[in-house]
């Protein structure tokens, strides 16, 4: 990933993540969103894949879009989930036609209950890493692919759960994202597991992904169905700054969610983290405003 290497001096570099719109109004906000990242130079942006391809032609053309209309850099996620090979192979032409070499390779989630059973598709891959070989053959592509601090949901332990990211990583695989974490502590103990076990591929870069809070009701959603875990002191912050009347004080835990992932980015940033990655849910204002406190969201020309 060359816009990495390349950051300005002395200036960590940050990116964001979107999501497929579903409707015209969705992607109308989602363009907003764009408008107001491009001038900051984030070094890319990644734009997530629907469980089972559910939004899969809408995703390729805007990603193609994003990558001829704009100067950003767009990385396409890609998952392994309801598709054979030779549909795998037709996306990623798809996306090598409209200029996109970026590829985040995730197995990914089952459609309907993210938690439940992974299928593989008869004629499909069965792991991330198959995916990543399969990427890299087909030409010229740098592959990304995601990482658990505090371990994916399906590994009976961490040790196991390294040796597979390790595995997608020496399948060829540059660099990772984790997934959203809530404690800094968790990225650390990642990063030494991953050094530890192949200090070659530990040199890699790995990426701490960062989810600016704005509602207490959609992080415990995310939550659950990520499998990831909101520490029970700062649940227990969101919950009194939520307030206990039938709707949520989203101000005030609004107020938490940036004051957080202030501190989170400040700690990440001190122990060398290689890049910052926020989820942003297609909007803007959340995360320039940890940018902004951080003194990474100041728009260039």
């Amino acid at each position: 990933m060359s816009r990495l290497e390349s950051a300005d001096c002395g200036r960590v570099p940050f990116s964001v993540e979107f999501s497929p719109p579903r409707d015209e109004a969705a992607e109308a906000r989602l363009w907003r969103a764009v408008r107001e990242f491009e001038p900051m130079r984030p070094a890319f942006v990644s734009m997530t894949y629907g469980a089972g391809g559910t939004t899969r032609d809408r995703t390729v053309r805007v990603t193609g879009q994003i990558a001829a209309e704009t100067t950003l850099l767009p990385v396409a996620h890609l998952t392994a989930v309801e598709h054979t090979v030779d549909e795998l192979r037709a996306l990623v032409g798809a996306y090598a036609d409209c200029g996109v070499r970026n590829i985040l390779a995730l197995r990914g989630d089952p459609p309907g209950d993210p938690l439940g059973e992974w299928i593989k598709h008869q004629d499909g891959v069965e792991y991330a890493h198959e995916l990543v070989s399969l990427v890299r053959d087909l030409g010229d592509f740098h592959v990304g692919v995601a990482s658990f601090p505090e371990g994916h949901h399906r590994s009976p332990d961490l040790d196991h759960d390294t040796a597979h990211l390790v595995r997608k990583l020496r399948a060829g695989a540059e660099y990772s994202i984790t997934q959203m974490f809530f404690d800094v502590e968790h990225f650390l103990r990642l990063r030494d597991r991953v050094d530890a076990y192949d200090p070659e591929q530990g040199a890699k870069p790995i990426i701490p992904e960062l989810m600016p809070i704005t509602s207490l009701r959609s992080v415990r959603r995310m939550v659950e169905l990520s499998g990831s875990h909101l520490p029970k002191d700062l649940e227990e912050r969101l919950t009194r700054a939520a307030g206990d009347g039938p709707e949520e004080d989203r101000q005030a835990v609004r107020e938490v969610g940036i004051e957080l992932a202030t501190q989170m980015g400040e700690r990440l940033i001190a122990e060398g983290a290689p890049c910052l990655h926020f989820i942003t849910l297609n909007f803007a204002r959340a995360t320039r405003e940890v940018l902004a406190n951080l003194g990474l969201g100041v728009a260039t020309v």
